[in-house]
Parts: C-alpha cells; structure tokens; sequence
C-alpha cells in the first residue's frame, strides 16, 4: 500500500479540515498518480472535497467509527478489520492513502512506499502526517529537483519501508 501527502517542514498536513496550501504541480502529482487506482481516507478528508463527493476515476474507500454514514459513489466501511477485508480486492500497489491524520497513523505499518510533497515553509496546523524522517525503517528512494510555486519552494520525496531484515534490532 502507499501513502500520499503533503506536508510543510514540520510534517503538518492541514488546519481546520483544509489543506495548508494549494500547490498546482503537486495537485497534478496527485491526480496522475491515483487516478484509475484506489483511494482510502477518513471521512473528514471526503467531506473536505469539492462538494464532499468522492473523488473522479478512482475507486474511493471511507473509514469511519460513524456506522450511519453512507456517502454514494464511494464504499464506507467501518473499522479497520473491515477495510482490511475490502483491500483484498485490490492489488496492495495501486492502494493509496491519501488522509487525513488518524487514517495516516492507522496505516503506516501497512504501507511500503510514501509519496511526500516536502514544502520549506511552517504553517500553523492542527493535523500532522507522521514524520518519517524520525522513522529507521523508511528511508528516501527518489528525490525531485527543488520546485518553486510562487515564494513557495518544495519537492517531491519518494520514501519506501526497508524490509524487516535490514533494520538494526536493539
């Protein structure tokens, strides 16, 4: 599975169920890497979509604890036993996990590879991504030249989960 954000110099990702910026070459990134593939996020993240609709090409999953919550066009599930159990659907690499914060926290043990839009800049937030660059087990794969949105200056990260074997045990 893989998880897909971006987050400012502090790993925030977003304030009052907004993103922090809108980063037009980072909003493409995302609609050319998950379009035609599956979408897991919480149901704040949903909500927080243009019109609170699922998003366009992709097959959208909801978790949520709310077991009256029902969202047409996309497929709410409502633990993490159940998403499990509807992710076998799929194959694990065209799984994408796109938020927010508690969804992000639930499913990083289950990921391999993080897609991250690194942003040099500290906004106030409410909501983090975990930070990976305190984490042995996910090393940088693939870095992008440093972009420039404006004052803005960013890069796209590519993390993967080194296998088990190859982190130091205690």
């Amino acid at each position: 599975m893989n998880l897909i954000a971006a987050v400012d110099k502090n790993w925030a990702i977003g304030l009052n169920n907004k993103l922090l910026t809108s980063i037009p070459e980072d909003m493409k990134f995302f609609r050319e890497t998950t379009t035609g593939k599956v979408v897991v996020m919480g149901r704040k993240t949903l909500e927080s979509f243009p019109g609170g609709r699922p998003l366009k090409n992709r097959v959208n999953i909801v978790l949520t604890r709310d077991r009256s919550y029902q969202v047409k066009g996309a497929i709410v599930v409502y633990s993490l036993e159940e998403l499990m159990r509807e992710l076998e659907k799929y194959p694990s690499q065209d799984v994408y996990v796109v938020g927010g914060e508690s969804v992000y926290r639930l499913l990083l043990d289950y990921c391999d590879v993080a897609h991250i839009t690194k942003i040099d800049y500290a906004y106030e937030a409410d909501a983090w991504f975990p930070n990976l660059d305190e984490r042995e087990e996910w090393v940088i794969t693939a870095d992008s030249e440093e972009q420039t949105c404006f004052d803005l200056e960013y890069c796209f990260l590519k993390y993967e989960k080194k296998p088990v074997a190859d982190i130091p045990q205690p």
